[in-house]
């Protein structure tokens, strides 16, 4: 071989060395499907992709996250199909109803969940601490925390002696709360569960509370009472109804008060859990995880709409007072 044939092969071998080097290290692209019941997910998701990102995973390098959302039962049920045939390492389920549907559709992949209230009552795991199974993540609330918005309820506005509890009957975990509050007597408060679905049966529900005095509402945390907040808010403000539900966003929206968890927290806290999952741990093996902290909001401005005052010691309490 001549000495230039040879020093332009060596030339070109070289030149190619760097491009197999990249080809043998370029990672994997892992899958990540997410099923919501709700299209208002969006600073969760963010929070969640914030978590992954912090841990290494980023779309388009070595993540693809497919994420669909949709608030009728049986819809939820053909996406989660959709999801499961997509063969994904793992599934991030946002709610109760949204695990129930994955649940259904696949016992082998990897699912961890964020805001689902009361996973062993519910059946969705056996034991917090060891859950088993292809189900683990992050519980927002027990049916114990229904007990505190009804002493809430009852803490700030005195004269209630009738609360409406607004839930969505698809929600595993509805009669629960539902049953708890119902078996507490020193309260002195009739509890009825009034379950709905949309817009016309929360209106109706509230309008035909609202005709006997001393009312006040409670409001369970599931995607589809949710996506009707500004509604709830309306109406409770209309037939001069107290009002209590899990979530701060609630509050700050206009609703009287607020105590529960920090449930974006919760979506980031997850991000954990899927990592842990994609580098080889069993979802079985991962402890459920319950909240540590709890946040009290009251809305000033609405007690004083409704003719409340709150006592000092409650407001000493809240960890914000939103004017």
């Amino acid at each position: 071989m001549r000495r230039r044939e040879f020093i332009t092969l060596l030339g070109g071998a070289a030149a190619s060395w760097p491009l197999a080097a990249r080809a043998q290290t370029r990672e994997p692209i892992r899958r990540i499907g997410v099923l919501t019941a709700t299209n208002d997910e969006r600073i969760r998701l963010a929070a969640f992709r914030e978590g992954l990102q912090k841990l290494g995973w980023t779309e388009g390098r070595n993540i693809r996250i497919t994420s669909l959302a949709a608030g009728d039962a049986e819809r939820l049920r053909a996406l989660a199909a959709e999801l499961v045939a997509i063969r994904p390492d793992v599934l991030l389920a946002t709610s109760n109803i949204t695990l129930a549907a994955l649940q259904q559709e696949t016992s082998t992949i990897p699912i961890v969940f964020a805001g689902v209230s009361d996973p062993v009552a519910t059946g969705f795991v056996t034991n917090l601490a060891r859950p088993g199974g292809n189900i683990t993540g992050f519980a927002n609330y027990e049916e114990g925390i229904a007990v505190k918005w009804l002493e809430l309820l009852k803490e700030i506005a005195p004269r209630v002696a009738r609360v409406a509890f607004l839930y969505d009957p698809r929600s595993p975990s509805a009669l629960g709360y539902l049953r708890t509050m119902e078996a507490v007597s020193t309260l002195a408060v009739q509890v009825s569960g009034a379950p709905v679905g949309n817009a016309e049966d929360i209106t109706r529900a509230v309008q035909t509370f609202a005709k006997d005095p001393n009312g006040g509402l409670l409001v369970l945390p599931s995607p589809a009472v949710r996506t009707h907040r500004d509604l709830i808010i309306a109406l409770s403000a209309k037939h001069n109804l107290p009002a209590v539900a899990p979530f701060r966003d609630y509050v700050v929206a206009g609703l009287l008060a607020s105590y529960g968890t920090d449930n974006i927290d919760q979506y980031r806290r997850a991000a954990s859990y899927v990592d842990r999952i994609l580098k080889g741990e069993r979802p079985g093996d991962l402890p459920v995880q319950l909240p540590t902290k709890f946040e009290l909001v009251i809305n000033l401005k609405t007690a004083r709409m409704l003719g409340l005052d709150p006592p000092i010691t409650l407001l000493a309490r809240t960890d914000e007072v939103i004017e």
